[in-house]
């Protein structure tokens, strides 16, 4: 018996990685079902955030097992810049994904640095900390070097590196890079 009903994951997964992965199948091994709650579900692309929800979803749907993707459901967050507005807008749409007689409800994260501090404004749920996980990394260096035309073979699981050589052969790819190289004139 698992020890969660539901656990709640957040992240914009931009994009997603082998640490998020693994997350995932931390949060899968300890509950029955997972809620992803996708920050950051904005209308335009932009360097922080160049993926949109539904090619999140692709991504991380694509690095889990069929079993696995039936136990994964996903909440769009929008970016609220007010912790309290935030805080409810993430309640009311995990909200949504659970029977009113759900059972134990957690949420799993790692703090990783300053921006982490959202994981204890969410005290109905129990915390389920990790401690750093192995080859882990941020984001934001893949973006850039992303951005420069490398596709990281090693931090990406299999899905994210096929949708990313896809991608990168899109007119919103040559933009997200044209304003990257702008950006860092």
């Amino acid at each position: 018996m698992k020890q969660f009903d539901y656990l709640i994951y957040i992240g914009r997964f931009q994009p997603f990685h082998l640490a998020h992965l693994k997350t995932i199948q931390i949060a899968l091994e300890q509950s029955e079902h997972l809620i992803l709650a996708l920050g950051s579900v904005q209308q335009q692309r932009d360097l922080k955030n160049p993926f949109f929800a539904h090619e999140r979803e692709k991504m991380i749907l694509s690095s889990l097992s069929t079993d696995d993707q039936q136990r994964v459901q996903f909440a769009h967050i929008p970016d609220v810049h007010n912790d309290e507005k935030w805080v409810k807008e993430v309640k009311d749409r995990v909200a949504e994904k659970i029977p009113v007689q759900h059972g134990k409800v957690g949420l799993i994260g790692h703090f990783k640095d300053d921006s982490s501090y959202y994981l204890k404004l969410f005290s109905e749920w129990e915390l389920v900390p990790l401690e750093s996980l192995e080859n882990a990394i941020s984001a934001t260096p893949l973006r850039e070097a992303y951005y420069q035309g490398q596709i990281d073979q090693v931090h990406f699981p299999s899905g994210t590196i096929e949708f990313l050589e896809q991608f990168i052969q899109t007119d919103d790819y040559l933009n997200l890079k044209q304003a990257y190289f702008e950006h860092k004139k």
